[in-house]
């Protein structure tokens, strides 16, 4: 599940900032994400994996691999 959340994860990041090299220990930070860009983000995650994202904690996430092993949890 981890690795799909990857993925999607990288998927959005290349349509919002570009096609850049990216992989789990890419930063939101270092592609200079916005809170715009985490919100549509947590919308394609919650839409893809059928869970409720709280804003805030998903923010907390500082890697994509990170955030991708806190949405795997939620979606359990």
């Amino acid at each position: 599940m981890k690795d799909e959340v990857l993925a999607k994860i990288i998927e959005k990041c290349k349509t919002l900032v570009g096609d850049k090299p990216m992989d789990a220990e890419t930063t939101f930070e270092g592609l200079g994400a916005k809170s715009v860009d985490l919100v549509k983000m947590i919308a394609v995650l919650e839409d893809e994996f059928g869970v409720d994202i709280n804003f805030m904690e998903f923010r907390r996430q500082k890697t994509f691999g990170q955030a991708a092993e806190y949405v795997a949890r939620l979606a359990g």
